[in-house]
C-alpha cells in the first residue's frame, strides 16, 4: 500500500501548497445556547450554519424527535420498499405537499441523495439535462449519473438558457432544466418566473433546488412559489431550516411513484429515521403558525449588508468575497480572533479567485451581534469586498 499512500501524500502537499487542504474541527453546537457554538475551547457566535431558523435547537422540534424515537427506535432499519414505509414518512410527506402546492411529494435520505436519484431517473439517453453553471455540485453529479447529455447555460442567464433551448431543443426527446432557487455560495435567487415560463414555451421539465428558500422565502414556502404556473419538480433539503435531515421532491403524483421504482438513491438506501421525520413535521408545524419567524433571517442579512454599504440581500446568505484562498482563510482567522466563526469558502467550492467568506443568518443571531460583525468587516478588517460577486 505505500503506493497508496504516496499517491495521497502528494495530493495532500498539493492542496497545501494552494491553501486548499480541508480539516474537520471538533465544534459543539450546545442545544441551550443557539446561536453560539464552541470551538477550541472558545464561545463564538456561528455565522457559519443553515440552521437559518434556530429549530434544530427549537424545544418543539427535539421533542418530537426524542418521542419518535422512544416509540420507533434511532433508524429505519432498511429501504422504504423492503423494511416497509413507516406512516411518518406519509405525514411527512403529505405536509411538504401541501405548503409546496404540490400533488405529492417524497423524501429521500439527504438533499444531495435526492438529486442524485431524481436526475437520473427522469433523463435518459436521448434526453438533455441543462443546468445552471453554478447549479449546487448535487445537481451536476446527477446529471453525470443521467445518460442524457447534459449543457450548462450562464449564471441565472435566462438569454442564455432561451438561445440554447431554440437550438437545441429539436435534437432531444426530453429537456431537463435545473437550478438552485437560492445559490448557496453567493445568496442571489434564479429568475424562477422567467425559467418557468421559458420552460413551458419550449416543454422543458424545470426542477429547483430549494435547500436554501424553504422557510426564510415568500413566508416560508420558498423561492417557487411564485412563479406563474408553478414549478413541476421542486426539491429541497429538511437540514436547513427544517433544523433536520433528509431531502424531499414536490411533483406530480405520477412523477413521485414513478421514482419510487426508479430513483435509485431512495431503492437502494435505507430510510430517514424516524426522529428526522416527526423533527421535519414539527418544524413544518412552526414555520406554518409563525410567519413572522420566516422573515427575520432575510431582515438581519439586509440589515448587515446596509451597514456594508452591499447590495440588498436577496436571501439569508451573504458572501464577502476575497479573492484568494489564503485571504479567506486569514480573514476567517481574524474573525475567529474577535468571537466570530465564518468559515472560509476556497474552490473548488466557488471558482478559481473568488474564495470567500459566507455569512448566513439566523432567526436567533442578536441584533448587536450583527452589528459588531459589520463594524468589524468594514472598518477593523478592512475586507476588501466583490460588490458584484456579493450582490
Amino acid at each position: 500500500m505505500k503506493s497508496l499512500d504516496a499517491f495521497a501524500n502528494a495530493k495532500l502537499a498539493d492542496l497545501d501548497a494552494a491553501a486548499l487542504r480541508r480539516r474537520l474541527v471538533e465544534t459543539c453546537r450546545p442545544a441551550d445556547d443557539a446561536p453560539y457554538v464552541w470551538r477550541g475551547g472558545r464561545r463564538l457566535v456561528s455565522f457559519s450554519c443553515n440552521d437559518y431558523l434556530g429549530l434544530s435547537r427549537h424545544p418543539k422540534v427535539m421533542e418530537a424527535a426524542i418521542a419518535a424515537i422512544r416509540a420507533y427506535g434511532t433508524g429505519a432499519g432498511a429501504s422504504r420498499l423492503v423494511t416497509g414505509d413507516h406512516p411518518l414518512f406519509a405525514e411527512l410527506e403529505a405536509r411538504l405537499a401541501r405548503w409546496k402546492c404540490a400533488e405529492a411529494a417524497l423524501v429521500f435520505g439527504s438533499g444531495y441523495l435526492a438529486n442524485l436519484g431524481i436526475i437520473p431517473a427522469l433523463a435518459g439517453e436521448g434526453d438533455l439535462v441543462l443546468a445552471d453553471e453554478l447549479a449546487h455540485a448535487c445537481i451536476h453529479a446527477g446529471a453525470r449519473l443521467a445518460r442524457a447529455q447534459i449543457r450548462s447555460f450562464r449564471h441565472n442567464d435566462v438569454d442564455h438558457l432561451r438561445v440554447t433551448l431554440e437550438t437545441e431543443r429539436a435534437r432531444f426527446r426530453h429537456v431537463l432544466v435545473a437550478t438552485d432557487g437560492v445559490f448557496s455560495m453567493d445568496g442571489d435567487l434564479a429568475p424562477v418566473s422567467e425559467l418557468a415560463a421559458l420552460c413551458g414555451t419550449y416543454d422543458a421539465w424545470l426542477m429547483t433546488d430549494d435547500a436554501h428558500g424553504l422557510g426564510v422565502l415568500n413566508l416560508g414556502r420558498g423561492s417557487a412559489i411564485a412563479a406563474a404556473g408553478g414549478v413541476p419538480l421542486q426539491m429541497g433539503t429538511l437540514s436547513k431550516a427544517l433544523g433536520s435531515s433528509g431531502g424531499y421532491l414536490c411533483a406530480s403524483r405520477a412523477v413521485v411513484d414513478l421514482l419510487k421504482s426508479r430513483a435509485r438513491t431512495l431503492v437502494y438506501s435505507t430510510g430517514l429515521s424516524p426522529g428526522n421525520a416527526a423533527a421535519a413535521i414539527a418544524a413544518l408545524d412552526i414555520i406554518e403558525a409563525d410567519p413572522e419567524l420566516t422573515q427575520k433571517p432575510l431582515a438581519k442579512a439586509r440589515h448587515f449588508a446596509r451597514r456594508l454599504g452591499l447590495p440588498e440581500a436577496q436571501s439569508p446568505i451573504v458572501p464577502l468575497v476575497l479573492g484568494s484562498a489564503d485571504a479567506a482563510l486569514e480573514a476567517s482567522h481574524t474573525l475567529e480572533g474577535e468571537g466570530f466563526l465564518a468559515v472560509a469558502i476556497r474552490p473548488p467550492t466557488v471558482p478559481e479567485n473568488t474564495a470567500r467568506l459566507r455569512f448566513a443568518f439566523s432567526a436567533l443571531h442578536g441584533d448587536e451581534d450583527v452589528a459588531r460583525l459589520a463594524e468589524l468587516v468594514a472598518g477593523r478588517l478592512r475586507f476588501r469586498v466583490d460588490l458584484r460577486a456579493a450582490g
